[in-house]
């Protein structure tokens, strides 16, 4: 075996122990930025619902969305979501962002995130004089055009499965359902996610509610997580709105969501 330079080891271990940190910091931002851009189908929540879009019309959403964990803060700025209704019930979608990444005390990343492209295809319609609610199934597919290195994206497409549910009753509306995320890649593995919101029309230009979510670990090292977002939309027209929300974890917070936000605008077309 050939002799080290006295001090070799210690720069070695010196230097795993910085890259060990920095590969698990990546792993985990990219798999939330993953669960909170996939489900942020419904802004300003992550929960969706399983109303596509007007037939022949289209829905923007362009906004910004971050997450506060212990370590760092991350997010997508700005982030778009384009939504057409190519039918009565059913609805082609595609979101975009540019990603950032800012570990603490280290030098901030900022790129294009990962692509997800999906549709929305309600088979049960809602019976407004009765109790039957609408139910949509929503598959996607996440391409890895971020880069994963630097915590802009997760290094690897999956396809995301969910099923939604959707039901009013006067000025409330509530929806909510899940999936499970089919992931291959060898350092990953599949999970199950979930969410349920409540929203009510304060007036013609107000509307406020709140959610719960739940999201699997994609890793071994990875922690689930289960959190919260109150949030609204304000109205200005017909066809323009602010849409907000805030929120933060229930379980694993330090490692998961101290903190989570969305401040966007919404147009249809």
């Amino acid at each position: 075996m050939p002799s080290v330079p006295h001090g070799t080891h210690s720069a070695q271990r010196a230097r795993h122990a910085r890259t060990g940190p920095r590969i698990l910091m990546s792993i985990l931002a990219a798999s939330t930025l993953l669960a909170f851009h996939s489900a942020l189908a419904t802004p300003p929540f992550v929960t969706d619902d399983a109303e596509p879009a007007e037939n022949g019309h289209f829905e923007i959403n362009v906004g910004a969305t971050g997450t506060v964990r212990r370590d760092e803060h991350s997010g997508a700025l700005p982030a778009a979501e384009i939504n057409y209704g190519a039918t009565d019930n059913l609805e082609l979608n595609a979101k975009v962002g540019m990603s950032f990444m800012h570990p603490s005390g280290e030098k901030s990343h900022y790129g294009f995130g990962d692509t997800e492209l999906g549709i929305k295809y309600r088979f049960i319609t809602e019976d407004d004089e009765g109790i039957r609610p609408q139910v949509a199934f929503g598959p996607s597919v996440t391409l890895p055009t971020g880069n994963d290195h630097l915590g802009l994206g997760d290094g690897h497409s999956h396809v995301s499965l969910p099923l939604w549910v959707q039901k009013s009753f006067g000025d409330w509306t509530t929806y909510g359902g899940g999936g499970y995320v089919v992931n291959r890649h060898a350092n990953e593995r599949g999970y199950w996610f979930g969410g349920w919101a409540l929203t009510r029309k304060i007036n013609e230009h107000l509307e406020l509610g709140g959610e719960v979510f739940y999201t699997g670990a994609a890793t071994v090292a990875d922690p689930s997580s289960l959190a919260f977002n109150l949030g609204g939309k304000y109205s200005f027209t017909e066809h323009d709105r602010l849409l907000f929300s805030a929120g933060r974890g229930i379980t694993h917070v330090n490692a998961t969501n101290q903190f989570s936000y969305y401040l966007g605008y919404q147009r249809d077309l």
